[in-house]
C-alpha cells in the first residue's frame, strides 16, 4: 500500500470532527505497528519468555 493510500484511508476512517493532530496520531501508531511488524519479519523480535522475565524483574517479582 503507498503512503498515499494510507493518507486516504486514514482521511476516510476520521469522523468529521477530527483534528490534524488526530489525522497525524493514527498516522504515527499505523507506522510503529508497521516498523513492529516488520521487525518480526525480520527475525528481530523477542522472545515472549524473554519480555515476561524483563516484566518481572522491573515489578520485583
Amino acid at each position: 500500500m503507498s503512503a498515499k493510500d494510507i493518507l486516504l484511508e486514514v482521511a476516510e476512517k476520521l469522523p468529521s470532527d477530527a483534528t490534524l493532530n488526530d489525522a497525524i496520531y493514527e498516522l504515527e501508531f499505523r507506522q510503529a505497528v508497521q516498523q513492529g511488524l516488520d521487525e518480526l519479519d525480520g527475525g528481530e523480535g523477542i522472545p515472549i519468555e524473554e519480555v515476561k522475565a524483563k516484566i518481572a524483574s522491573w515489578a520485583g517479582k
